[in-house]
């Protein structure tokens, strides 16, 4: 199977790569892109691959620019750490799409099930595609995140986040022990990728855990206080504009 990436950072195309031999060592990894020029260049030269595998966000911009400029029938993977392209990647010859950091086994299903579809003949594949469009209409959220520790980079478990908050340039997500874990995403990016049912943005700078929430009160200027647990060191306060919002969510009259 000849496989090509197209991803900007050469940290997840290395693990990419290395995940892909590990479990396919028949594989034969054709070549690697870091942006939609580099991509197009190449996939304007090579059109014998059986396999792509694409980071929607580059540094360059989104990666559908690449279908305007090259007529591609080769099947796409998309990758990101965003879920909220889905629909779009499916017009564009998707059969699957995982979200970062990239599961080994949802790996692993995404390359079966591309085998599956290659062994059907041309005409079943649109109906194929329609069936994997309708099971991703319903947005997904994350269930863990990728937390930087010393050296190293760990998962971590969103349910078991008591909220998250920004720190100038950084920012932070504090667990229900009280730990503190680094984590490479802004406040609004959070809140994109975090189930709304259990997370909310209270201000600018803080994410929270309904289940970290233990008193709300009535605050100056028609906003709220939130007693949280732990005790953060960021301002808890519900700004004006979020109160209406905040209640229906608190709730539970979210949909």
């Amino acid at each position: 199977m000849k496989v090509f990436i197209v991803e900007d950072e050469a940290l997840a195309a290395n693990k990419l790569s290395k995940m892909l031999l590990k479990l396919y060592p028949e594989i034969s990894i054709e070549g690697r892109a870091d942006s939609i020029d580099s991509a197009v260049v190449f996939l304007s030269a090579n059109t014998n691959l059986d396999l792509i595998f694409m980071d929607i966000q580059l540094a360059d911009g989104l990666s559908f620019e690449i279908f305007n400029q090259v007529q591609l029938t080769t099947p796409v993977i998309f990758t990101t750490a965003f879920d909220q392209y889905a629909l779009k990647a499916f017009k564009v010859n998707s059969i699957d799409y995982l979200l970062k950091p990239i599961d080994e086994e949802e790996l692993s299903l995404a390359i079966e099930k591309h085998k599956k579809l290659a062994t059907k003949s041309r005409p079943e594949l649109p109906d194929q595609l329609l069936q994997m469009l309708q099971d991703f209409t319903k947005p997904k959220f994350r269930q863990r995140l990728l937390v930087k520790r010393g050296t190293q980079f760990i998962n971590i478990k969103t349910d078991t986040l008591a909220y998250l908050y920004a720190d100038g340039k950084l920012c932070y997500a504090v667990d229900f022990n009280n730990t503190k874990h680094l984590i490479e995403f802004t406040i609004s990016q959070l809140e994109e990728m975090l189930e709304p049912t259990s997370f909310f943005r209270t201000s600018r700078h803080l994410l929270v855990n309904i289940e970290g929430i233990k008193k709300v009160h009535t605050w100056l200027g028609g906003r709220l206080k939130l007693d949280v647990v732990p005790e953060t060191k960021v301002d808890t306060i519900v700004s004006r504009e979020r109160v209406i919002q905040f209640k229906e969510w608190f709730g539970g009259e979210q949909k």
